[in-house]
């Protein structure tokens, strides 16, 4: 993948066909590491997200000259923002930004405060905050629960 701009990619609602590439940068990030083996472990697997795809609007992607370079998902019932990661060598570059507005946004059209968890001392964590998720609350091993409430 190409050295892009910062107004080079695109944001779309993912797709069944885009779960491998979400897998492929799931994989491949430094922070918050875990293996196929892990994540299968935990009940992600390509077959599981892409069940949650077809039955809900609840995925984005961040496409780079149209490969995925970074996904968002969301679990709309308990108003979760549970994963965002970028492909190493895109960050910095406004695509988390971007998708983390994506799942704030479907999350806060159906609830008045959506959350997420992360590592308290994470990039993840300093993204979060800068982007206005806030009543911080240590949940113990590292990471904290941040909130953002619809305005």
């Amino acid at each position: 993948m190409r050295n892009p701009q910062p107004d080079s990619f695109q944001i779309r609602p993912a797709t069944v066909g885009d779960v491998d590439a979400m897998f492929q940068v799931r994989l491949a990030v430094t922070e918050n590491s875990m293996t196929s083996a892990e994540l299968a472990a935990a009940g992600i697997t390509p077959a599981s997200i892409a069940e949650a795809i077809r039955s809900a609007p609840c995925a984005w992607v961040a496409t780079i000259d149209g490969e995925v370079a970074g996904f968002a998902m969301v679990d709309l019932r308990s108003a979760c923002l549970f994963a965002l990661f970028v492909r190493s060598g895109c960050e910095g570059r406004g695509l988390g930004t971007a998708l983390c507005r994506a799942g704030e946004q479907a999350l806060l059209a159906q609830h008045e405060a959506a959350w997420l968890e992360t590592a308290t001392t994470s990039r993840a964590a300093r993204l979060y905050r800068h982007l206005g998720w806030g009543d911080e609350r240590d949940v113990g091993d590292g990471d904290i629960r941040l909130t953002r409430r619809r305005a």
